[in-house]
């Protein structure tokens, strides 16, 4: 059985209709695209495959057709829990997966890496360096040869971080974080918007059906027949790359009793829209946007995939998971050259034995031999990668700047952007 009981609550001063909400949200995303290069890289997927599509993009080698996160870029993996309460460091953000080249995966992983390497002040023969790891760590991955207890010695100090937060983290820590507080309010303000009457009862129907009440129960703590009951639900303002997309936050309890604060968590219902990313023409990928989404995580990221559904709501193809106190983001703003050489290692193995699992013995090889075409193993990464990578470097700094010269002349009476 499914309770629903939505708060209704003042309306305040806060975006209300879509066109408010867009507006306020292209604003929100200038600003945080305006701070720095590697923000912006964020930021900036279309751009990234625009590039891909050039003559200069065109040379990478042509993969075996796999599932690919599709934007790899260093945000998009941390610390992810599965429905026992196992951790890993997998991908943690699906939402241009598609069945496509894995080279494009580590194409926009290594442009990450270099902008943030560039940020942090580091030389580029660091950068250099860091790419040749980063092929390495991703070839090891490939070649069966990184065991668990290797890839955790390859771990840069931020990883470690993250991941002793992650193993001690608790709903209250969650709630405080994402909603402020952990009463069963999810408080409107900066983040969290009004819902429109449409969208509340859109919410109270979705969440009442069978499927999502299994799925808020799926975790190995609760009781298979336990009450789900909505407490709370507001629009989710987050993210750069969600512009015009409807994305909701909405608070269960689950529990035995009806209308208990037992139990709470936190799920997301966020859009899924046409993928940037290219896609092999030839594999049979989900037509449905949210479906795609949903199982590309299965394959890429089985933590999160098990814990994730499609569904349809407003007309609109959408995917939810619950998010847990465990699944977190890398913050790799600023890097000293060891944790630059450790992270490319250690991100590009994760992102390895992501493609690995899908691929049989034979297509491995075939693809690591790819992989290390014109690798000399001097010095630089293959020679594709880095010429990829300059190019990529060069045409993002350009756009950076025009962006911030563009954000400039629109906001000359408010305060410049602070860096990361």
């Amino acid at each position: 059985m499914c309770v629903l009981s939505m708060k209704v609550r003042s309306q305040e001063n806060r975006p209300k209709t879509p066109d408010e909400r867009a507006a306020a949200l292209v604003r929100s995303r200038n600003l945080k695209m305006a701070r720095s290069t590697h923000a912006y890289v964020r930021g900036s997927t279309a751009k990234f495959y625009e590039w891909l599509e050039s003559a200069e993009g065109r040379t990478a080698p042509a993969g075996p057709a796999i599932w690919i996160c599709g934007d790899c870029h260093v945000g998009n993996l941390g610390p992810v829990a599965n429905a026992d309460g196992e951790i890993a460091i997998q991908i943690r953000d699906l939402d241009q997966t598609v069945i496509g080249n894995p080279a494009h995966d580590l194409i926009r992983l290594g442009l990450s890496l270099a902008t943030a390497a560039r940020g942090s002040d580091l030389p580029g023969v660091t950068t250099a360096r860091t790419l040749e790891q980063m092929v390495e760590g991703y070839c090891a991955a490939l070649d069966d040869e990184l065991t668990e207890s290797e890839l955790n010695d390859h771990r840069p100090e931020s990883v470690h971080v993250v991941m002793r937060e992650a193993t001690s983290r608790s709903w209250k820590q969650l709630a405080k974080e994402r909603i402020v507080d952990a009463r069963p309010t999810i408080p409107l303000g900066q983040r969290f918007w009004p819902l429109s009457e449409d969208e509340r009862l859109a919410l109270e129907e979705l969440f009442a059906t069978e499927r999502l009440r299994r799925l808020a129960t799926s975790l190995r703590s609760r009781d298979d027949d336990a009450v789900v009951e909505v407490q709370d639900a507001a629009y989710w303002m987050k993210g750069c790359s969600s512009l015009g997309r409807v994305r909701f936050a909405v608070l269960l309890s689950v529990s035995k009793a009806p209308s208990s604060k037992d139990g709470l968590c936190l799920i997301d219902v966020k859009e899924a829209v046409q993928a940037a990313a290219p896609r092999n023409a030839k594999a049979k990928t989900p037509r449905d946007n949210g479906e795609r989404v949903v199982e590309g995580a299965r394959h890429l990221s089985p933590h999160l995939g098990e814990r994730m559904a499609a569904e349809r709501l407003l007309e609109r193809s959408v995917f939810i998971r619950e998010l847990l106190p465990q699944d977190l983001k890398l913050e790799i703003d600023q890097l000293t050259r060891a944790d630059a050489m450790k992270a490319a290692h250690f991100l590009a193995a994760v992102v390895g034995q992501a493609h690995a699992r899908q691929m049989d013995p034979p297509t491995r090889r075939k693809w690591r031999a790819e992989v290390g075409r014109n690798w000399s193993k001097s010095l630089d990464a293959p020679s594709w990668l880095w010429s990829s990578i300059v190019g990529l470097v060069a045409s993002h700094e350009a756009a950076y700047l025009e962006h911030c010269r563009r954000y400039a002349l629109e906001t000359e009476d408010s305060p410049l952007p602070r860096g990361p």
